[in-house]
């Protein structure tokens, strides 16, 4: 397939602004049962704002996806069996759960809820923030399903596409949310720092589990199968035309083998081992410095990541267009 920077870049701000919103809320978690120190509502209020603008910034990239921008709004009438329209709804929704986590703190508006004898007091934030995670995993599921249910692209159809799309976003989340709190508190910088490790190493072993998988894929369909001709060597001459059409464009990424492999090895280091030793020395060390450049490493990383991921699928059509 062609990758798209537009929905690349929509993917992996969204997923770094959800990743970044589940820090927020386990920070809130642990402060309400007594194991961290209750941070200032400025945290959590200036948290969310940057959570809230990497969603913004994703979903502006993805309206040059769009060849009529004017008409989005149609694109959620299909929720009942789309995955693109559930993801056109859950994108906002959660959205709005940000904003309104954030204004809350903003504004010091955290009253309690409910609290007895039988059951913890709970603040109305971390209600909000309850109902926030539910919408956030929505949207990571919805976002990898769009990919992983379509059958005939085989390097997709399987449950590790959402389990890495929702891994290596908590994953650049926590990181990012390890690179923000070095400006409150070391307490919190620890905590995010430990998950931002357990999470990329989770990422790694299922993005490593996805890449084998790919490897040993038997495809369904074949030349022979394509034209309906059973013989072991059939060898294509010509697409049937003087030049590339639409087919060729849309469904091949265009490079050599040299540079889809070369990309394969960028994103496994820039995504795994440097944000790692990275975030490593950056806690042993204090070094705020190293964490953001963490981030911004990763981050990198993940955009290669993103264009192997759709460079990678092998779309069934290419085998009536393997010679230009």
């Amino acid at each position: 397939m062609h990758p798209a920077f537009s929905v690349i870049f929509l993917t992996t701000l969204i997923g770094a602004g959800q990743g970044l919103f589940l820090a927020l809320i386990t920070a809130e978690a642990f402060s309400h049962m007594g194991g961290l120190t209750i941070q200032e509502h400025n945290f959590y209020s200036t948290g969310s704002l940057l959570s809230l603008g990497l969603l913004v910034a994703g979903l502006v990239a993805s309206f040059f996806h769009l060849g009529h921008p004017e008409r989005a709004w149609r694109s959620a009438a299909m929720w009942r069996t789309s995955w693109l329209s559930r993801e056109v709804i859950a994108l906002p929704a959660f959205m709005g759960v940000v904003f309104i986590y954030g204004l809350l703190h903003y504004l010091e508006w955290n009253p309690k809820v409910f609290g007895t004898t039988a059951l913890p007091e709970t603040d109305l934030t971390l209600m909000v923030g309850i109902v926030g995670i539910v919408l956030c995993f929505t949207l990571f599921i919805c976002t990898g399903m769009i990919y992983a249910c379509l059958k005939f692209l085989q390097e997709w159809h399987t449950p590790l596409t959402p389990i890495n799309y929702t891994l290596l976003g908590m994953s650049s989340g926590f990181t990012l949310a390890t690179a923000f709190a070095t400006q409150y508190s070391l307490e919190m910088t620890s905590l995010f720092g430990t998950w931002a490790i357990i999470l990329t190493f989770a990422a790694l072993l299922t993005r490593t589990a996805s890449l084998l998988r790919n490897k040993r894929i038997k495809y369904h369909s074949t030349m022979s199968t394509a034209i309906g001709v059973r013989h072991s060597n059939i060898q294509q001459k010509s697409q049937g035309s003087m030049g590339g059409s639409f087919n060729t464009r849309e469904y091949f990424h265009g490079m050599s083998t040299v540079f889809f492999k070369s990309v394969k090895w960028i994103f496994l280091l820039l995504v795994f081992p440097f944000p790692l030793l990275l975030v490593g020395m950056g806690l042993s060390n204090d070094a705020s410095i190293l964490l953001v450049l963490a981030f911004a490493v990763q981050y990198v990383g993940l955009i290669a990541e993103r264009w192997f991921f759709f460079a990678q699928a092998n779309h069934p059509q290419n085998l009536y267009y393997q010679t230009i």
